[in-house]
């Protein structure tokens, strides 16, 4: 199979901008798209939901795939530390913070650039020098940016998964969450679980004898789980609601919601795409690219680790291509509002942090990063002096200089907030219709 763009097929997302708010907050252009009217989850993805709340399949016997992606937390951490514990006693801290699995469903594989044509297997092509200048990222015009030669899609804050079957594996063998040691113990698992009767239905009795691939087909059924379950992709916010003309904005969220998308001001949809697909694609709130932001470290983490994302430690496949150290998925913003830890190492705990960090990284870093005993700002103290040329500085509202004004007031910083609020699912307030 062929890589698909990294932007959801980008000239569909790359549509018309969002209107501005009427007067009265309302959508003025209400746009309208199909979804998929909800059916029962098929026995492949009954078992995969059996499988996502066993705590069993973990080696302490209390750790599940919902215990990290709680249902009740958006499919994110229940932890306000955004980092779980694991392991076989519960008390290896895991080193980043757990991302949500929702709006997932359409993750494109990992790829660097968006997608060329070429073959699955073909060779990541070679970086562009250093200093080979990327196209900015703007909210009002993304289509340029979609193309820069950087590391797009798969999933974890790495992107070294390239499907949900492949996630789904993943924290089931790490040491620091259910610390499996092989396939072959999983599998053992699986045959002595209560739902093992559902694999020899659906695959024959002879898979619970070959271990690897009862343990892959667990993984696919989890896969299926997401993909069918609406839950996981609901759909339902304020936003979404406004984008139908369904509801209104306050004055607050209008606000928000025009400096998200105010190139001199936030550019947030920059990299959080906000356009509906001219195909009826809702939004997804990401580019699917990754960057290099340079936030503080967290010193709740280990100091010896240093995190360089795409180029390891967890995969090594990237090492060599250094003009990527440094750099994390750009995820959704969906539910964001919900979370309690932001950026890949949950060093921040409130979209205030976040807003701040955007306003004041490159204008009053003293804000930001520890002082050291000289006087010095320990600037972009989580990356290697060595990688630090790659941290974005180009891209508003990080083309900013000390003592230059924040992109944002803090009441633009409030307003925008307000509007990431609109982006929480379960919303049911719905405006008269005219």
């Amino acid at each position: 199979m062929r890589r698909f763009a990294c932007l959801l097929a980008a000239a569909a997302l790359i549509a018309a901008a969002p209107p501005p708010p009427g007067p009265d907050g309302e959508n003025p252009a209400p746009v309208a798209w199909q979804r998929p009217a909800p059916v029962a989850l098929s026995a492949m993805a009954q078992l995969g939901q059996a499988i996502f709340l066993d705590a069993s399949l973990s080696a302490s016997g209390r750790l599940s795939c919902a215990s990290c992606h709680s249902p009740a937390h958006a499919f994110g951490p229940p932890d306000p530390t955004g980092i779980m514990r694991g392991g076989p006693d519960l008390t290896r801290q895991g080193v980043r913070a757990v991302p949500s699995l929702m709006y997932l469903d359409h993750q494109p594989p990992f790829s660097i650039g968006p997608d060329s044509g070429e073959a699955d297997d073909a060779p990541p092509p070679a970086p562009p020098p250093p200093g080979t200048p990327l196209a900015r990222k703007l909210a009002t015009d993304p289509a340029p940016a979609a193309d820069n030669l950087v590391p797009q899609g798969g999933l974890f804050w790495d992107g070294r998964a390239d499907t949900l079957q492949d996630q789904a594996l993943g924290p089931l063998l790490n040491p620091l969450e259910m610390a499996n040691p092989s396939p072959a113990a999983i599998a053992a698992k699986l045959r002595g679980a209560g739902y093992a009767p559902q694999f020899a239905a659906l695959f024959g009795p002879a898979i619970l004898t070959d271990p690897r691939r009862l343990a892959s087909e667990a993984m696919f059924a989890v896969a299926r789980y997401q993909i069918e379950n609406p839950a996981f992709h609901p759909y339902s916010s304020k936003f979404d609601a406004w984008l139908r003309g369904e509801a209104r904005f306050t004055e607050a969220e209008a606000r928000g919601y025009l400096l998200f998308n105010d190139p001199a001001r936030a550019n947030c949809a920059g990299c959080h795409l906000d356009r509906a697909g001219a195909d009826g694609t809702p939004p997804l709130f990401t580019d699917h690219q990754f960057e290099a932001l340079g936030a503080p470290r967290n010193p709740a983490l280990p100091a010896s680790r240093y995190d360089l994302g795409v180029c390891g430690p967890d995969r090594a496949d990237l090492r060599d291509q250094t003009r990527y150290c440094g750099m994390f998925a750009t995820p959704t913003l969906r539910n964001v509002a919900t979370r309690h830890a932001f950026f890949h190492n949950g060093v921040f705990h409130s979209l205030q942090q976040v807003m701040d960090f955007y306003a004041f990284r490159d204008v009053a870093p003293d804000k930001i990063y520890p002082v050291a005993a000289d006087g010095s700002i320990e600037k972009y103290n989580d990356i290697p002096a060595r990688y630090r040329a790659n941290v974005d500085i180009t891209d508003p509202p990080f083309d900013r200089k000390p003592g230059d004004p924040p992109a944002m007031t803090p009441q633009e910083e409030t307003d925008i907030i307000a509007f990431l609020g609109t982006l929480t699912d379960g919303y049911e307030g719905r405006i008269a219709s005219k």
